[in-house]
Order: C-alpha cells, then structure tokens, then sequence
C-alpha cells in the first residue's frame, strides 16, 4: 500500500462558488502540500488543468476528476439533479457514496450539496432532512447552533435529533466530555417559549443527553452552552443578525478609527471584529449534518484560504467517525424515547 493510500481522500467540488475554479484550486493545493490528504479536484478537466499549470504541484497528493456542468445558487435543486447527473456536486457526492473518497467538500450551492447529499447518501435514521449548523459566533467559538437555515419548520423529535448531533459534534471536535445542551428559548425558566419549545423540553428531558434547559439569545455569545438548539428560521435569523452587526460595525470602526490610527492598525482591528462576528467564513465550512456520508458546505464567496479550512474540517470529521457516532447515538436516543 502506497503512502498516498493512507491519506483521507477528499473530493472537492471545484467548480462550485463565486471564485471557482482558480480560488478553490488554489486552496485545494494548498492543503495539499501538508501531506495530509489526498486531493481529488472534481470539474471541468481542461479549466482545472489550465489552473493547476500556474502552480507548482509537483509530488503533490493531486488528481483530477472529470464533470460536466454546475448547478448554480437559485437553481431548483431537485429539478437540477435530474438536467445536470454529472455536475460537479453530484460527482463528488457520488465519490464519496462509492467510497472512491472519504469526503466531499463544496462553496458552491447550499440547495444543490443538500440534495445531492440526501439523494445520493441518504438520510441518517431518524432525520428527515439534512441540517446545517456549527459555531456562528467567535466569542464562543465552542457553541454549535443548529439548524441555521435549512429546515424552517420542525417538529419536536426533529429538534431531539439535532441535539444528538450536535451533543456528537462537540463531543468529537472539542473533546467536551458532556456538552451541556440547551433550546434557544425567549426566557431561560421553564415553561417559557412556544408549544415547539415545551414539547421539545419533555422529550429532552428523557433523551438522556446533558440537557440544561433553555438558553436566551444574549447567553449565546458568552458561551453558556456548548450546543443550543432552534428550528432553521429561527437559526438563519440568529446568523445573518450577526453577520450583518459585524459588517456594520466594521464601516463604523473604520469612520471612527480613520486619521486616529494608521491604515495597517486599522485594518488590524477590524479584521479581528470580522473574525468574531463572521465565524463561518473563518472556519471554512461545515458538515452537513444528518447524511450517511461526510459533506462540508462553504461560503460562495470563499477564497483559497477558507476552502484550505474547510478540507480541515472535511479531513477532521473523517478521522474521528463522526457520521457512524451520529447513527449510533440517534439510534439509542430514539429507542429511549420510543420506549
């Protein structure tokens, strides 16, 4: 068995996203040269060849896998799978479901990676929908929410599951014995919140995770606990408010700060506030959660260095058996409950 063998095997959708294919190359041979994986670039052979000639990959883990077409943000999904079988996302999916990789990785459409994901993959027992989530917040950087966008609508055993997976993710990517989970509530007593939250509590409440109840929004950004959970709609707005207070105060800073400082500190400064308060651009991406495979979904405005992250957390989520956790823990949830 060759050296290469060993490395974990991730398939990126190089075509997907606003910078693709030049960003996304860039960032995928970038990780590369740490020896740690194996980079299979999936999209159209002579653009990805054309942008791998102006980088010196010479030894390098990089290969290229040919695909015809990408489905584009604003496409609808389903409709799209069927008129583009051999788009990017799909094959890179598809690499993955016949374990020609260990992971897929994409900046390109969030619609497209969870449907190709859900029909490819298949759904983890007990979800009925993939979720997405993670750390959204860099003054706590070790608090999962979720979902943040991809299901507006759920029921009480949906929320349940998405505790058992984010109770996984925290105990595998932070090694947090006993992640302390909570429902994003509007009061932290009992009995507050609206009929999804109460019924949500009861079921909790025997699951046998370390649930603490409810956490308010302003608790979320000092750490309070380490997996809060919430319906997609609640999740998106939770996120975008924070993203968009980041952007602002970054063009107020920037008027404040202007003549008192030099250029290159105020750069500094507002950098760091960005960082805070647009986390998931600085993480890369996360898992989509809920599948029978590991699938990293991105910004689309990714540039080489959050697609490098991203493969880590791709990379990271293979190594620890994140996905075969989440079945088993689900599985014994639910049989809790059931009994």
């Amino acid at each position: 068995m060759t050296a290469e063998q060993n490395l974990v095997r991730i398939a990126v959708d190089a075509m997907g996203g606003d910078n693709a294919p030049a960003e996304i190359v860039k960032g995928a041979v970038e990780f590369a040269r740490t020896g740690s994986a194996q980079i299979m670039l999936v999209g159209d052979e002579d653009a990805l060849n054309s942008e791998l000639t102006g980088l010196d990959t010479d030894g390098l883990p990089v290969a290229v896998v040919p695909s015809e077409g990408v489905i584009r943000e604003g496409e609808p999904p389903a409709l799209a799978l069927r008129q583009k079988p051999k788009a990017s996302i799909v094959v890179s999916t598809a690499m993955v479901k016949r374990e020609q990789a260990d992971a897929s990785v994409t900046m390109g459409s969030t619609g497209a990676a969870m449907a190709a994901a859900a029909v490819v993959l298949g759904m983890t027992k007990g979800v009925e929908r993939p979720a997405l989530g993670g750390p959204i917040l860099g003054t706590a950087p070790r608090t999962v929410i979720l979902d943040v966008g991809t299901n507006v609508d759920c029921r009480p055993q949906q929320l349940v599951s998405f505790a058992v997976i984010g109770d996984v993710f925290a105990r595998h990517f932070w090694n947090i014995e006993k992640p302390r989970v909570a429902l994003l509530s509007v009061g932290a007593e009992v009995g507050k919140g609206n009929r999804q939250v109460r019924e949500t509590t009861e079921l909790l409440e025997k699951s046998g995770l370390n649930f603490v109840g409810n956490v308010e929004a302003h608790e979320l950004a000092k750490g309070a606990v380490d997996v809060a959970v919430c319906d997609g709609f609640v999740g998106n707005i939770v996120m975008k408010l924070t993203e968009g207070i980041g952007d602002a105060m970054d063009a107020r800073l920037r008027d404040l700060l202007d003549g008192a400082l030099p250029p290159e500190e105020v750069n500094r400064v507002t950098a760091g506030f960005h960082e805070l308060t647009n986390v998931v651009e600085m993480t890369g991406g996360g898992p989509l959660f809920g599948v029978n495979g590991v699938t990293v979904v991105g910004h689309g405005s990714a540039k080489a260095t959050a697609v490098y992250r991203a493969i880590g957390v791709a990379k990271i989520a293979v190594e620890t058996g994140y996905v075969p956790q989440i079945n088993r823990d689900l599985e014994a949830v639910h049989a809790k409950l059931d009994a």
